[in-house]
């Protein structure tokens, strides 16, 4: 687990994540988002609208953590939403997720 939120800390610095709920749905309309992850606290409706749109646009969504664990790992308060955007980060991203159980990845 420490992997996952150092990997995304670094891809914060970077400049290769996007907060927000318009700002990621953007992302994920102009096919700028290669990787969506979502709180597990987020409520049944932010859940839903994330898991529509990433399934329309074909983009992998990560759900699981919760808001205040993803904000900490990239020094922000409490985030329901992040988008990555760099194909390289979100490939790391996602092999340190593999053997997490806690997490539901859907492709």
């Amino acid at each position: 687990m420490n992997k996952f939120f150092s990997r995304l800390g670094l891809a914060m610095r970077a400049g290769k994540v996007l907060t927000g709920d318009e700002i990621v749905l953007k992302a994920i309309r102009s096919s700028e988002a290669k990787l969506v992850i979502l709180a597990g606290d987020a409520s049944a409706n932010t859940q839903k609208k994330f898991r529509d749109k990433c399934g329309t646009y074909n983009i992998p969504l990560v759900i699981g953590f919760d808001r205040e664990r993803l904000g900490t790992s990239i020094g922000k308060p409490e985030r329901v939403v992040l988008a990555i955007t760099d194909q390289g980060f979100a490939e790391m991203i996602s092999k340190s997720l593999e053997i997490m159980s806690e997490v539901e990845y859907i492709e």
